[in-house]
């Protein structure tokens, strides 16, 4: 029973040593490998989806004010904020003025946000105005190419489960998250999400 006890204890204290180590490493290194997007879905971005990350840009066309045609990589070496939205949308025109801050905030040559009207081709010159009057002139207008292959854009870049939807790429082109749904884009978790993917 001596023997037993004379290794029994020292064996018990070397594991409690052991875990306390554990306890103490783990404490300390918490949160240091913690992903720098994900924990930034709360709050008004609660609805971050990190699904697709790391899937390259889609490279099908939409168009621009001036009717030219254009693609993500057009935009090569910024982050962009793509909103999909529409003028029949309630909760596309309540957000855009918040895309249209974080783009006053942000915007530039490291950053960009791209709001394609999903509008009819019927409606286009409305969709102008109404982009206009919501984002305070801020956001320049985009939308689909004519004809059914310019939902191709939209499906592409996997934005096909209602609107607003909204996806953001990092500068090397590569999906980072997207949000189906509104979201407060002037919050300040919005803009600490952007300063991380820009570098800020």
């Amino acid at each position: 029973m001596d023997r037993f006890l004379r290794i029994a204890i020292p064996t018990m204290f070397a594991g409690i040593a052991l875990a306390l180590l554990y306890a103490v490493f783990s404490a300390s290194s918490k949160g240091s490998n913690r992903d720098p997007v994900q924990r930034f879905a709360t709050g008004a971005l609660a609805k971050l989806d990190l699904t697709d990350r790391g899937t390259p840009a889609a490279t099908a066309p939409f168009v621009d004010e001036a009717g030219n045609e254009v693609t993500l990589q057009d935009f090569e070496g910024q982050v962009l904020l793509i909103n999909f939205w529409a003028t029949w949308c309630g909760p596309c025109e309540r957000e855009m003025p918040s895309l249209a801050a974080l783009e006053t905030a942000r915007g530039g040559e490291k950053f960009k946000v791209i709001a394609i009207s999903v509008d009819d081709p019927a409606d286009r010159d409305y969709a102008v105005q109404r982009l206009g009057e919501l984002s305070g002139g801020v956001l320049d207008f985009y939308t689909l190419s004519d004809g059914p292959e310019g939902w191709n854009a939209v499906y592409d870049m996997g934005a096909g489960g209602g609107f607003p939807t909204t996806i953001l790429y990092d500068q090397q082109g590569l999906k980072v998250a997207k949000l189906e749904g509104e979201a407060d884009w002037a919050d300040y978790q919005a803009v600490a999400l952007i300063d991380t993917l820009i570098g800020n």
